[in-house]
């Protein structure tokens, strides 16, 4: 059996312990990426339903984490799953998702009026509680 010195381990050392025995030592890294649920609300000018659908279909086939899109001719709102270190790399991921897929995907020339991240638990507990989106919300491209 091989034993490394303590702390070892958390420079990327492998540590064997006998059956039953517990690494006193470990600790979860905190810098693991985590979920957060992200809702992106976007508003602009008027725009052809049709045409506004389909730039939505595309930026779910470009960004497969898409949950759902709702849209309406002059605003939408986007939820989707992101995996980020922290609540400041999911937001800059966001902050950044509609500009990035405009033209790949065909998007309006619209600006973000609003932006939620919360962790997977907030998530969780607000639904458990009876807020927020309904688990029934069908996933995909829909209209408000």
């Amino acid at each position: 059996m091989r034993r490394v010195r303590p702390g070892a381990a958390s420079r990327g050392a492998l540590t064997s312990v006998a059956a039953g025995d517990t690494y006193q030592d470990y600790e979860e890294p905190k810098d693991l990426p985590r979920l957060w649920h992200v809702t992106l609300s976007v508003s602009g000018d008027k725009v052809p339903l049709p045409e506004l659908r389909r730039a939505l279909e595309q930026l779910a086939h470009d960004h497969p984490f898409l949950l759902t899109s709702r849209y309406a001719s002059d605003h939408a709102e986007i939820r989707y799953w992101e995996e980020a270190r922290d609540l400041h790399d999911a937001a800059a991921v966001a902050l950044r998702l509609w500009g990035e897929h405009r033209q790949t995907a065909g998007l309006p020339a619209w600006e973000i009026v609003g932006l939620e991240v919360i962790d997977r638990e907030t998530y969780h507990q607000r639904i458990a509680e009876g807020y927020g989106p309904a688990p029934a919300t069908p996933v995909g491209v829909h209209p408000f």
